[in-house]
């Protein structure tokens, strides 16, 4: 786990400016490689590659990059863990091939230079973002893996190509342009994130998961796919899926055993995010089933109940028999972290459980250095409440057009006549904050087609034309695309796995772990299992999300422990807004500074109303807060 950067220029530079540049971008990565930093360049080539080293496995001077092949002809600069030692060491070995050390770097390498690269590919198993420096046909290659678990921005401009981990190390090098990409602007507004493969400035891009960019001097950069979720769907589909229910969850523990027991090889202390949940309780179960010692475990609580999960994962813990480290935070110490984000994510990025997930990252390097998480899981097997929801909306839609009267008084309830009702609900149900989600529910109740209900959940401002006049977003074809699935519930499941995972879960999870040096290993987006996931249709069984992973779980678990509603990972930004965080938001809020990007009246209006309690409305104001504290870091 790592950070690279680097650049191929046509321009005719000296060494030592190459040696400049490359130092300049890879010192700032310096947080996601603490351990070492190191560049190779070849001035002749024009080419510069650097490698900031976070040592997890091989802490020799072996598992030092920019790594060259024994051959000669390859340089790989790689971030990330590939878990294929068992099925490429044969390989290398019949080739007459012996590894100098046993780090992942060198056996990546080596694969590369005797099968080729797009064949080495096939086989490697983890999370990966490489550059491949061919050096005998002076090809550039960059890789980023399956599903988007590490980062690659890439940029070509000014007669070059550069490409880092994060867009800071880009921002390093003065041949690049940045400048604001409004459209990019207007999408975020709407998701809360910058969808792939775009960033929020012109011309720099992210790699899309899944594929390969490969470049020549005096030619474009091409980009093609070596994976895609939609063919391996496909694919899978194809055949018929025989297996019974049972037999369905004995394979499923299997494949999630393999997945586990590969993530668990380390050279440095281990341990796992534990939340209360399914998914990182399962992962903690079968970790602690293959380990001799009590696997060290990691939560975050919150002193408001509602919001806290930490009693749920002590007991798990307990029941386990974890080394379990638990940490209330207080309302100070999560907005301390708020200062900090837009140097974090370099971006925009408007998804509030960034602050508990930067938090327990701090927790956690206190004592490990590598961390297995949970995420993954709602994807792959169908586990956010919004599935099995408008799955029973679906039954009912012919009633839709009907309901849009209720959908106007529902709009007129007040966030404090939302929490009168609350005290109705069951306590499990309790969670569900009615008073901050009071104005989405009576947008899904006047809206009429399913694809718009599932707009509502997900998106944070419907129409970011309102803020930012004559500018539209870039064009979004993931519900089209999604059509070669049958189920409502698949297409969900597909469109999630291709955006809001890629480019919202694991962004906030690449960069809170980083920003502390912690790699964050996610056995649940084993790129195998998810294929197989795909191929069954026990992920939501007999009206249950996630029915698979509880079937296994409750082998180990009792089912009392973590048969609870699904939380999340929240914080209560609505209510810090009116309190605690009131002086930094009216700041950034203020029409003199709003105007400088935005329409500001359909801001301030729901800004006013929050405050008010009129209306709740935390989600859009952190939107554009989480912009306006970005723009007043990066462009003062």
């Amino acid at each position: 786990m790592c950070g690279i950067v680097g650049f191929i220029t046509k321009k005719s530079l000296p060494a030592d400016t190459l040696q400049q540049d490359i130092n300049q971008m890879n010192q700032t990565l310096a947080h996601r490689g603490p351990n070492g930093a190191n560049v190779w360049l070849d001035a002749e080539a024009g080419i510069a590659l650097g490698h900031r080293r976070l040592s997890i496995m091989d802490l020799s001077p072996t598992g030092q990059q920019p790594m060259i092949s024994q051959c000669g002809r390859w340089v790989i600069c790689y971030n990330g863990e590939t878990y294929s030692q068992r099925e490429l060491t044969p390989i290398l070995s019949s080739h007459g091939l012996t590894l100098r050390g046993h780090s992942d770097t060198e056996l990546m390498v080596e694969a590369c230079a005797v099968l080729g690269p797009l064949k080495a590919i096939e086989y490697f198993i983890g999370m990966f973002a490489f550059a491949l420096w061919d050096r005998r046909e002076q090809i550039l290659y960059l890789v980023r893996d399956r599903l988007g678990i590490k980062p690659l921005y890439w940029t070509y401009q000014n007669q070059g190509l550069f490409f880092s981990s994060e867009l800071k190390a880009l921002k390093a090098n003065p041949n690049i342009r940045f400048d604001i990409d409004r459209k990019a602007l207007a999408g975020y507004l709407k998701r809360g994130y910058i969808a792939a493969p775009h960033t929020i400035y012109q011309h720099i891009y992210k790699l899309l998961p899944g594929h390969i960019l490969s470049f020549h001097m005096g030619s474009q950069p091409q980009i093609k796919p070596y994976w895609s979720l939609k063919t391996v769907i496909q694919e899978g589909r194809s055949h018929s899926f025989p297996y019974s229910p049972a037999q369905a969850v004995e394979d499923a523990e299997t494949l999630i055993n393999d997945a586990v027991k590969r993530r668990m090889i380390a050279d440095v202390p281990l341990g796992a995010f534990l939340s209360g949940g399914i998914d990182s309780s399962l992962v903690v179960s079968l970790m602690q089933a293959q380990s001799l010692q009590p696997i060290k475990t990691f939560t975050l609580g919150f002193h408001e109940k509602s919001y806290d999960e930490a009693n749920q994962a002590r007991q798990i813990a307990a029941h386990l028999g974890t080394d379990h480290t638990d940490l209330y935070v207080t309302p100070q110490q999560a907005q301390a972290i708020i200062p900090l984000l837009p140097s974090i994510y370099d971006e925009p990025f408007a998804d509030a459980s960034q602050i508990p997930t930067l938090l327990v990252s701090q927790l956690a390097r206190q004592h490990v250095t590598v961390a297995l998480s949970g995420d993954g899981g709602d994807e792959t097997f169908g586990g956010y409440n919004r599935y099995a929801f408008l799955e029973k909306i679906k039954r009912y839609h012919h009633w839709l057009p009907g309901l849009s009267l209720g959908g106007k008084i529902l709009s007129k309830i007040s966030p404090t006549q939302w929490q009168h009702l609350e005290r109705f609900l069951p306590t499990a149900y309790r969670h569900l904050h009615l008073a901050e989600r009071g104005e989405k529910i009576a947008r899904l109740f006047a809206t009429t087609k399913l694809e718009e209900l599932y707009s509502v959940l997900v998106n944070q401002w419907p129409r970011p034309e309102d803020l930012l006049p004559d500018t539209q977003t870039y064009p979004d074809n993931l519900w089209t695309e999604a059509n070669f699935l049958s189920t409502f519930t698949d297409k969900m499941r597909y469109v999630d796995t291709i955006s809001y995972l890629a480019d919202d879960i694991l962004v906030k999870l690449d960069r809170a772990t980083m920003a502390v040096g912690l790699e964050a290993r996610v056995p649940l987006l084993d790129h195998r299992l998810v294929a197989w996931a795909w191929q069954q249709p026990y992920t939501i069984h007999q009206g249950q999300t996630k029915w698979l992973l509880r079937q296994i779980l409750k082998a180990y678990v009792p089912e009392k422990i973590f048969h609870k509603p699904k939380m999340g990972f929240s914080v209560p930004i609505g209510r810090w807004l009116r309190h605690d965080l009131k002086d930094w938001a009216n700041d950034l809020l203020s029409v003199s500074k709003l105007k400088e990007t935005f329409v500001t009246e359909p801001i301030q209006q729901r800004w006013q109303q929050h405050l008010k309690g009129h209306a709740h409305h935390s989600q859009q104001l952190w939107n554009i807060l989480m912009y306006q504290a970005w723009h007043a870091s990066h462009h003062p």
